[in-house]
């Protein structure tokens, strides 16, 4: 029992170290100076053969059928435009405002899950979708200066929702780390794509400063590779309740970071935090909701 415990607070700690470390990818896409577009290129690119050189030196079977393959495949173009769509909020807005509205990703699950799998949407699901429509709608209201980074972010957490509903069919019949692995392959290779085709590759020189590559570096294997095997690794002893009550802190330690090391750029006004409260409680209270309307 105690050896059980033990093992069930080491991942508890794991789990929330990781969600700081997918907190602080916003951080890593304020820091870093060069385009959404490009960043999430080279991120999806260095996340790929790192979980790669991780499944040769854990020796893992990585072959899926045809099918399974262009699956995760086009799967990884919607995660790509997620990403992109998420940086570039960052990029036009701040940390703040886009960690917030990717916070809305509950609601928008919550949408499309049962449209995608011929569900009823439940009487909870409206509730707490209102409470994140109305903080949405007093953070437009608030933040007049970032509406283009909010609607950026807005579309990101839909993207979020989407790949995220897809997932959860797929996991049932494949290796959660195999799918990341040939999902971020395909994001790379669809960015790969439009980046041929806008020409900015042709013109790519891979002359960044050292900082860029060295957060690069960190964003593409600690907070990509390394945070997702994490991540689903301790799936195996915690409950997906308590998984997904503590990863609905993302926003809250990526704020709380953001704020000490951005200081004045993250102040926002009193409408904002009052719109983020709204959706933060959402978001917490949805699991809770959930666990209880399973038990029942």
């Amino acid at each position: 029992m105690k050896i059980i415990q033990s093992t069930e607070q080491k991942n508890l700690l794991i789990l929330h170290l990781t969600v700081i470390v997918w907190g602080f990818t916003g951080i890593l896409g304020a820091l870093i100076s060069i385009d959404a577009v490009q960043m999430v290129w080279y991120r999806v690119l260095i996340a790929s053969v790192s979980l790669f050189a991780y499944f040769m030196l854990s020796k893992t079977d990585i072959r899926i059928s045809k099918k399974q393959f262009l699956h995760f495949f086009f799967t990884g173009s919607i995660v790509a435009i997620h990403w992109i769509f998420f940086f570039h909020a960052i990029k036009i807005a701040n940390v703040s405002v886009s960690l917030i509205c990717l916070s809305s990703v509950t609601l928008f699950t919550a949408i499309l899950e049962p449209l995608i799998k011929n569900h009823k949407i439940s009487r909870g699901d409206i509730f707490i979708g209102l409470l994140i429509i109305l903080g949405i709608y007093l953070i437009f209201k608030f933040e007049t200066n970032y509406t283009s980074g909010i609607i950026f972010g807005l579309l990101s957490a839909v993207a979020a929702a989407l790949f995220s509903t897809i997932n959860s069919t797929l996991v049932q019949k494949s290796t959660p780390s195999i799918i990341g692995f040939y999902e971020l392959s395909g994001a790379f290779f669809w960015i790969t794509l439009y980046r041929l085709f806008d020409q900015s590759l042709a013109t790519e020189t891979f002359n960044l400063s050292l900082m860029d590559w060295f957060y690069l570096f960190v964003l593409g294997t600690i907070c990509t590779a390394l945070a997702y095997v994490a991540g689903v690794g301790v799936m195996r002893t915690l409950s997906a309740f308590r998984v997904a009550l503590i990863t609905n802190l993302e926003p809250v330690y990526g704020i709380v970071l953001a704020f000490i090391l951005f200081g004045a750029k993250e102040q926002m006004t009193g409408g904002f935090y009052a719109g983020s409260l709204l959706i933060l409680a959402a978001v917490f209270l949805y699991p809770v909701y959930k666990n209880r309307k399973n038990k029942a």
